[in-house]
């Protein structure tokens, strides 16, 4: 059932969520302390049964220079550099098994895969470790390190995901000029993210994306992900400014507001895990060409396969075919 805000409110509304005077500065000097590392890609060939799709196993220096792994998928016997489409995957997923996921390659791209560092226990395995310890925790991932923006877990994620779309244009078989990123949920709000540090990407997707709007999220739903900050505040009664302050710069509301390439977002009015409001306050906010497809009878699986069909037409817009 709907508990969000009526339709003509979502269109308007634009986040509750401070952000910080040095957001831009932050964000530039981490960048500038990944981008001391050397990405050093390493790239190995698969022999897997497919025989439309080749695979390659990717390495690369993420955050803190620990190694991290994506996959890249081609489609066989593909002889000229193929527009590329990065994708970030949702909260507790990891890069899978090299013989997954084969839509974005069937359809002509050269598909990256971000292994997210530390997670792989929900829907996919993975093989990347976040090697960074924390402070007292909720268990999952939204409270590690929140003791302040330095360490915390988002920012080393989506530094690696940073770093991939890097990776991307260094790659033979991707032509540089054409480069998407693509998420659902946690996917989408590192989407957002990347698209908000990186301006020149050629197009963006982010499905009922998450990590936005922190400060309404984390009071309007009783749902996992965000209810892990709730949990760690109940207990932490006192620390309540100090996490809002550490969230404001991971919060996509904040990097939409600097996101120029185009992009299409979708949002799930019955979504109790990323609430529509929260949605839309990136939305509102995104700077670049924008479009949003609502579904009204929908949860946080979105539009599932129509979802699909429309970010295929989206990438076929924006990148041209492979």
């Amino acid at each position: 059932m709907y508990v969000d805000l009526p339709d003509s409110e979502l269109r308007e509304y634009r986040g509750s969520g401070r952000e910080p005077e040095d957001f831009d500065r932050f964000w530039a000097e981490t960048l500038a302390e990944a981008r001391g590392f050397d990405l050093d890609v390493r790239s190995e060939r698969l022999e897997t049964p497919l025989t439309t799709i080749e695979v390659f196993d990717i390495s690369f220096t993420g955050a803190g220079g620990q190694r991290v792994r994506a996959w890249l998928r081609i489609p066989a016997g593909a002889s000229a550099p193929l527009p590329a489409v990065v994708q970030f995957h949702g909260y507790g997923r990891g890069r899978g098994d090299a013989v997954e996921n084969l839509l974005w390659a069937s359809a002509g791209y050269a598909h990256l895969e971000l292994d997210t560092r530390g997670q792989a226990w929900s829907g996919s395995r993975g093989t990347t470790p976040d090697d960074v310890g924390s402070g007292p925790q909720v268990p999952g991932f939204l409270t590690r390190g929140i003791e302040g923006r330095e360490s915390y877990y988002y920012r080393r994620l989506i530094v690696d995901a940073v770093r991939l779309t890097e990776v991307a244009r260094e790659l033979p078989q991707v032509d540089a000029a054409r480069v998407a990123v693509f998420g659902i949920s946690q996917g989408g709000g590192l989407a957002l993210a990347v698209a908000g540090l990186v301006p020149s990407l050629s197009a963006v997707v982010a499905r009922v994306p998450f990590l936005c709007d922190f400060p309404r999220a984390t009071v309007i739903t009783d749902a996992r992900p965000y209810r892990e900050i709730a949990d760690y505040l109940s207990w932490y009664r006192d620390r309540r400014e100090q996490v809002l302050d550490t969230l404001a710069y991971f919060d996509g509301v904040n990097f939409a507001a600097r996101a120029v390439a185009p992009v299409h977002i979708t949002a799930a009015l019955m979504d109790p895990v990323c609430p529509p409001s929260t949605v839309f306050a990136a939305y509102n906010r995104y700077a670049g060409p924008k479009e949003i497809t609502v579904w009204p009878y929908n949860a946080h699986e979105g539009g599932g396969h129509d979802d699909d069909l429309l970010t295929l037409e989206s990438f076929a817009a924006m990148l041209g075919g492979g």
